[in-house]
Parts: C-alpha cells; structure tokens; sequence
C-alpha cells in the first residue's frame, strides 16, 4: 500500500517544532541531507533535533489538513509517482539548475476546493 511506502525523513524538537522551509516541511531524501540541510541552516537551528522517516499517508494526512512540505530532489522523485496515483496534482519538477551551497526543495500544499 502506497500509504506506508518511505518517501524521506524530517526532523523536529523535543516540543513537536518540525525543521521548515517558511512554512513548509522539509523532507529530505536521506537523514544524511536532512543533516546537511540542518547545518546549512545553522544560524537558524539551536536545538539538536530528531530525525525520522515520513511515510507517504503521514504526509497525505498534513496535506489535507493543510500543511505544506518542502522535497529535496531525492524525496520528491519518491513522493510525485505515489502522489500522482493518490490524485494530489504533483507535477514533475526541474532539478537541474543546482546553486552551490543551497539546497533546491520544491513546495507542495493541497489547495483547497472554492466554493462557488
């Protein structure tokens, strides 16, 4: 079932603050980026935090709940085929313009239905 397939690994504090991107998630496709990605952001991160894997039903449930999750390009190649199949419009992405010292993430976030 596609709901526990692995798509990477996020990171949090002890008081449930997860690692974001503005307002959105980070998953990284390893927990060796997801250290990387924490050390590059070192001004911004006092804390240790802890590192997990995310499911894809883990990030399904926040989406629809209306939380927003950043993909390094490793951890969307695994969410946009499952997320395709589940119906959430992911589209393919472009990663091939990479800047030395940052990291390219893509947003994600539901949008939800208007109402006319």
């Amino acid at each position: 079932m596609s709901d526990h397939k692995v798509i990477g690994y996020f990171a949090y504090h002890r008081g449930g603050e997860v690692i974001c991107d503005g307002d959105s998630c980070v998953i990284a496709g390893s927990e060796e980026k997801m250290k990387a990605y924490i050390a590059a952001s070192a001004g911004e991160i006092t804390k240790k935090p802890t590192i997990k894997k995310t499911r894809f039903g883990e990030i399904k449930r926040g989406m629809e709940l209306g939380g927003a999750y950043s993909f390094d390009e490793e951890s969307y190649s695994r969410f946009h085929p499952v997320a395709r199949k589940a119906g959430i419009n992911a589209g393919p992405e472009d990663f091939s313009e990479q800047r030395p010292g940052k990291v390219h993430l893509v947003r994600v976030q539901k949008m939800p239905l208007s109402r006319n």
